[in-house]
């Protein structure tokens, strides 16, 4: 079993900069993907990035080349680099882990199976 704890979330004004980390309880990095997910009020929650074991990284459209997925193999961290936030990027974001080495195809809530409680990004 994963425990997964996020941080970072907070209110930042349009444009601006949030890092969002999460931190497993135990040594991830060589075998599991993990993922950002994001739930805004009344939407269906939606994959924003993930990262497998070999370091691959898939994006959704709508954050591509503002958001960026890593992790820290020594910390088992986790992070969510977040750059020129829009309001349509107001959610509780959360991570996740599958414990497997790759993923492919969409970023799918149905692939995982470690979730995090989740933080709160709101961006006005």
């Amino acid at each position: 079993h994963v425990q997964l704890v996020e941080s970072g979330g907070g209110s930042v004004q349009a444009g601006g900069s949030l890092r969002l980390s999460c931190v497993a309880s135990r040594y991830t990095s060589s075998r599991y993907c993990m993922a950002w997910f994001r739930q805004a009020p009344g939407k269906e929650r939606e994959g924003v990035a993930r990262i497998d074991s070999t370091g691959r990284t898939s994006y959704a459209d709508s954050v591509k080349d503002r958001f960026t997925i890593s992790k820290d193999n020594a910390k088992n961290t986790l992070y969510l680099q977040m750059n020129s936030l829009k309001p349509e990027d107001t959610a509780m974001y959360y991570c996740a882990a599958y414990p497997g080495f790759v993923l492919k195809g969409s970023i799918a809530e149905a692939d995982f199976t470690y979730w995090g409680q989740g933080t709160q990004v709101t961006v006005s």
